[in-house]
């Protein structure tokens, strides 16, 4: 059983004067993706190390509380920052529920930015050379470039 919490249980940011993360612990952590709004980057299932308190720029991959319904966290691609804040877009043009629907994302609602993602390893690729194989296919780092982060899709 995995103990890696799920994107809707990432908790709140702070820092403090170290610099560190939430509870006092380095600014990353491993979540999970749920739903089909970021295919073809991101898949269901997919796990991203995120990074809390990290620059945002314009093309990233970002993990954001939804404007409406604070205590649901979605991921999305923030395209550009507006006045009031980012227009954040899903990959998948057809999901929907992204600043189409909602408008620009306040600031203080992007918590972190994407940093790699991964693919949980399957049952039949437990041997060594099947782990080998996974480590080659399954992790890449989230790239800005919206262009570059479509090589990730799943095979």
């Amino acid at each position: 059983m995995r103990e890696v919490p799920e994107v809707p249980d990432v908790p709140e940011p702070t820092r403090d004067r170290s610099g560190r993360g939430p509870t006092g612990r380095v600014p990353f952590q491993v979540v999970e993706v749920t739903g089909p709004s970021m295919v073809p980057t991101l898949h269901h299932g997919d796990w991203l190390l995120v990074h809390y308190g990290a620059t945002v720029r314009p093309g990233d991959v970002v993990i954001l509380r939804h404007p409406f319904q604070q205590d649901l966290l979605i991921v999305k691609r923030a395209t550009e920052r507006r006045r009031g804040g980012w227009w954040v877009l899903a990959d998948n043009t057809f999901a929907g529920g992204d600043s189409t629907d909602y408008g620009t994302v306040p600031e203080e609602l992007v918590l972190a930015r994407a940093r790699v993602r991964y693919r949980p390893l399957k049952k039949d690729q437990r041997t060594l050379g099947g782990v080998l194989a996974w480590a080659v296919r399954a992790v890449r780092p989230v790239s800005a470039a919206r262009f570059v982060s479509r090589r990730l899709r799943a095979r």
